[in-house]
């Protein structure tokens, strides 16, 4: 069974720093694209960032240039490097992965359990 499980939420003041990890453990035979997604207090969830198998990656406007996504391959760990927090980064954030467990195995959608972040002013 896969299992997505971040770590690295907490409290931190406005212009702090934060790095969310995210290790993906169970039978996985290939990854497609694994990003993080937040979810802030009384909204819907949105996009942050998002990583391709090829190494693409992409970012929600709202955190361009203070958010880097990077992937390390040996420890199946996805990485959210969060510099410049701002209030608004308040939220609940979920780790996203689009993973199969063989060749013929079509992919599967999975989500880690989230962790807080908080930002004070």
């Amino acid at each position: 069974q896969v299992q997505l499980v971040e770590s690295g939420g907490g409290l931190v003041q406005a212009g702090g720093s934060l790095t969310l990890s995210c290790v993906a453990s169970g039978t996985i035979f290939s990854v497609n694209v694994m990003g993080w997604y937040r979810q802030p207090p009384g909204k819907q969830r949105e996009l942050v960032a998002f990583r391709t198998s090829s190494g693409s990656t992409n970012y929600a406007d709202s955190v361009k240039g203070r958010f880097t996504i990077s992937m390390d391959n040996a420890k199946k760990t996805l990485i959210l490097q969060m510099n410049n927090l701002k209030p608004e980064d308040t939220a609940v954030y979920y780790c996203n992965a689009q993973m199969k467990s063989g060749w013929s195995s079509p992919y599967h959608n999975y989500w880690g359990q989230g962790t807080q972040v908080t930002v004070s002013s």
